[in-house]
């Protein structure tokens, strides 16, 4: 099974330790990279594959993201049929 494919199954498991370093090398697998917006003291992070945009708030003071915010990645995923 590819690396891909295992942090693509964790997602979608919703898992309560998904980490944000998780999150994007997933993101750029499907062609989703980190984009500059603009000043805001890098709280709130936007990634896209050139199309779409995918933005939320990076995680902190711990790297793990909130279930909220895996069921929204889940969701943006689903209406881009990359899932």
């Amino acid at each position: 099974m590819s690396r891909k494919a295992k942090l693509l199954e964790r997602l979608l498991a919703r898992p309560k330790d998904f980490t944000f370093d998780e999150l994007i090398t997933l993101l750029g697998h499907f062609d989703y990279f980190p984009v500059n917006t603009g000043k805001t003291g890098d709280s709130r992070v936007a990634f896209s594959n050139g199309q779409t945009y995918l933005r939320l708030h990076k995680p902190h003071p711990r790297n793990i993201l909130k279930s909220y915010q895996i069921n929204d990645i889940i969701l943006i995923l689903k209406e881009n049929e990359l899932i």
